[in-house]
């Protein structure tokens, strides 16, 4: 758009006398770096799987919307294990693909068929491929807005692992009172928020974690009794703690390494949640093993199946954002980087070095 407007005006400058010709033409080039720069925007994109390495920092067309869609200016991006699983190939998606799954920021444009939002609306998301950069197009659908008492970076790092903890403790199991419930990664940024929520509605909460000053920051959560997973056998501990009967439901985002020990931790009937794959995909499970263990149940759940409808998204959502409010939920931002520096904030996420929530700033 930027070189056809110079085009379009270059005959003209030619011919007018050599010093106007250069005021203008240097004014020409002054708005065609100040269109450039509208007309793109700086993106973290994938074009093969693999390591960190692979994501890089580019400058690519800044998109723009379709007739029930809204372009973003992102202000904060969430950085979450998800983000990790396609870099890796773990969850294939056609490539290249701009990183990213969850952004919060400012309406910079709508569709044409767009009537619910305006420019300049705060609005957060997750689920939609794209939060990796400076804009990102999303439908409209599955925008919600922020409310005025909430930050925008707050909203950004609550909507993917906030309602990922609220499907968990209200649909998958309906956490109350009489249950005890063992959490893996509690001090990470689903691990927190779980402790919070399972405590809102009574339920007594058994977390593990690999450092005392994690096991420090889940207590302060409202963590019941917190174990040490290098340093002792956490299924063990966690009959031991419930006087060799086992917990009710186990919430497992670590994978592989915790799997067996998961499974071992759970009372008859108990319910295997596992959500997560940081440590690696589990091994395959004969239907019969459930059964030898007590009549386990289990679950492989994901966030976007519990949200697919806008109904139940907005239910979700605003039921977050209400209990943030009302000093119910507190989230925990663990850090924050640059969009240049994803994968770095990747490796720290998945080198578990980190507590809360990690975002990326455009």
């Amino acid at each position: 758009m930027a070189s056809r407007w110079a085009y379009e005006n270059w005959e003209k400058l030619n011919g007018w006398p050599s010093g106007a010709r250069r005021c203008q033409a240097s004014t020409l080039r002054t708005r065609i770096e100040l269109l450039e720069y509208r007309f793109a925007m700086k993106a973290i994109r994938i074009h093969e799987t693999g390591g960190p390495e692979v994501l890089t920092y580019e400058e690519v067309p800044t998109p723009e919307p379709g007739p029930s869609e809204a372009v973003v200016k992102i202000e904060a991006a969430g950085v979450n294990f998800i983000d990790i699983y396609f870099r890796t190939g773990l969850y294939p998606a056609e490539l290249p693909i701009t990183n990213g799954q969850e952004g919060a920021g400012i309406v910079s444009a709508v569709g044409s068929d767009l009537t619910s939002l305006q420019v300049g609306e705060r609005v957060a998301y997750t689920g939609v491929h794209g939060s990796y950069a400076e804009y990102a197009k999303v439908a409209a659908d599955r925008l919600v807005k922020i409310p005025d008492t909430i930050a925008t970076k707050t909203a950004a790092a609550a909507m993917l692992q906030g309602m990922t903890a609220h499907y968990l403790t209200r649909s998958t199991f309906t956490l109350g009172p009489d249950h005890t419930a063992l959490i893996h990664a509690c001090a990470g940024g689903v691990g927190l928020l779980l402790i919070e929520m399972a405590k809102k509605f009574g339920a007594r909460v058994i977390g593990t974690c690999s450092t005392s000053e994690k096991a420090a920051k889940a207590k302060a959560a409202g963590a019941d009794e917190v174990i040490l997973y290098t340093e002792q056998d956490f299924q063990k501990e966690c009959r031991r703690l419930t006087d060799g009967q086992g917990v009710d439901v186990v919430y497992d985002s670590v994978g592989q390494s915790t799997w067996t020990g998961s499974l071992d931790s759970l009372k008859p009937r108990g319910m295997m949640v596992t959500f997560g794959n940081a440590s690696g995909p589990v091994p395959p499970l004969a239907p019969l093993d459930l059964t030898k263990r007590g009549s386990l149940f289990l679950t492989r759940p994901s966030l976007f199946a519990y949200i697919s409808s806008r109904e139940d998204l907005m239910r979700r959502a605003s039921e977050i954002f209400q209990w943030i409010e009302d000093g119910d939920l507190h989230i925990h931002v663990g850090g924050e980087f640059p969009l240049s520096a994803a994968g770095e904030a990747q490796s720290q996420l998945a080198g578990r070095k980190t507590m809360g929530k990690l975002l990326l700033i455009p």
